[in-house]
């Protein structure tokens, strides 16, 4: 039956009375948070430190989220808690995401926070590219064997030899002069240049090395039971990594807490490596926003594994990663207004491409972006006060 019959007359102060209660229905009613567990690769670190601020700063509560993050760790399988539903979001890798696709996984990654990985490589004070390192010796881990030194050993032509294990000991490299070592920009380098202020270290990003750093994966099921869920989730966890990067001391807070191994000394260059290696918001994220993937960027991976012979040709790539959750769904008049099924519309912007708009000759928005305005947590407010506004508005056509 149709609800406007039962309106009637007094249809007009249905729809006053709702909006009159829009602003109060917004800030002040409590909604059940959304529950997600999120399992880290590793120890509390400043590399997951955009989580650990969206938490201490209440973002995830703000986006009606409650979500549990997961310490990882060496004995940790981050993707076999993902798969068994232990885990709702993983932070993982795309070339590990890739695999998993080949082996018929169940899963996606949503946002890439980290748009270039910090793997690079440490070298000593004559050492002045990547191209010198021939005949050096390399300490590879087995992660490493899979991923990064193909890649390295064929652009500049290195010899297999050369490649020996990394155990995730400095020792070896300190001590041999014609050694060098995998190292993360924001960890390992920090040792070395208190040891040997004169050793280099090389990203190798800044050499084309196409991969992302930590992405979010999660199951194609939580994709489809819970698509708006985890759009919050992203949005939340990229304003925490925008909000890390400004002001990393809540988070940090955290960090240590969970690890007591963490300093403020070692936290601190951390962040700073992030910054002036622009590892989060470089790349594409400087034009487009924390967390963006490209399919540009997954086909390069996707050609260099195959070319490497890391992954099987016929993999169906574009299936391992959705963009859907990286950008607010502006062609969705859900997400940019209030359309109320009971009451018709009550404020919609429709389908919106803007690619600039002037007001008194001062661009207020620009490519459907509009300075200092959160649409995913305007988006959201929307959608909870469309499902007030149809509970309201059946419950005073039944008074009526």
């Amino acid at each position: 039956m149709n609800i406007q019959h039962y309106v009637g007359k007094g249809r007009r102060t249905v729809i006053a009375g709702a909006l009159l209660g829009l602003a109060t229905v917004i800030s002040s009613t409590s909604f059940a948070a959304d529950k997600l567990v999120l399992q880290t690769t590793w120890y509390a670190q400043a590399e997951q430190g955009g989580y650990y601020q969206a938490l201490a700063q209440g973002i995830y509560k703000k986006y009606g989220l409650d979500v549990d993050i997961k310490i990882g760790g060496p004995q940790v399988n981050n993707m076999s808690l993902l798969l068994s539903k232990r885990a709702d979001i993983i932070i993982n890798y795309d070339l590990q995401v890739l695999k998993g696709i080949e082996s018929n996984f169940p899963i996606k990654a949503v946002a890439a926070p980290f748009q270039f990985d910090p793997q690079g490589v440490l070298t000593h004070s004559d050492v002045k590219s990547l191209a010198e390192l021939k005949g050096k010796t390399i300490l590879v881990s087995t992660s490493g064997q899979a991923s990064w030194w193909p890649w390295l050993k064929g652009k500049y032509k290195l010899d297999a030899a050369q490649a020996r294990p990394y155990t995730f000991n400095m020792q070896p490299f300190l001590a041999g002069k014609n050694v060098a070592q995998q190292a993360y920009a924001t960890s390992e380098v920090f040792q070395a240049k208190k040891a040997e202020p004169s050793s280099h270290f090389f990203l190798f990003a800044d050499a084309g090395y196409p991969a992302y750093g930590g992405i979010l994966v999660t199951r194609n099921d939580v994709i489809q039971n819970k698509p708006d869920v985890l759009r919050r989730f992203v949005q939340a966890s990229m304003e925490g990594w925008k909000n890390y990067l400004a002001d990393p001391r809540l988070g940090n807070s955290i960090i240590k807490k969970e690890n007591p191994n963490m300093n403020d000394e070692l936290l601190t260059f951390a962040v700073g490596q992030m910054r002036k290696l622009k590892l989060i918001d470089g790349g594409d994220a400087k034009t487009q926003g924390i967390g963006v993937m490209t399919d540009a960027r997954w086909k390069a991976t996707r050609d260099f594994m195959v070319n490497a012979g890391l992954l099987k040709a016929q993999t169906n790539w574009k299936t391992a990663y959705t963009t859907q959750f990286i950008k607010p769904a502006l062609d969705d008049p859900r997400y940019f207004g209030l359309h109320d099924m009971a009451i018709g519309p009550v404020a919609s912007g429709g389908r919106a491409h803007i690619k600039a708009m002037f007001v008194a000759g001062k661009m207020v928005m620009e490519n459907d972006q509009i300075p200092d305005l959160d649409m995913m947590e305007l988006a959201w407010q929307a959608k909870q006060a469309v499902k007030l506004l149809q509970q309201r508005s059946m419950g005073m056509a039944r008074i009526a």
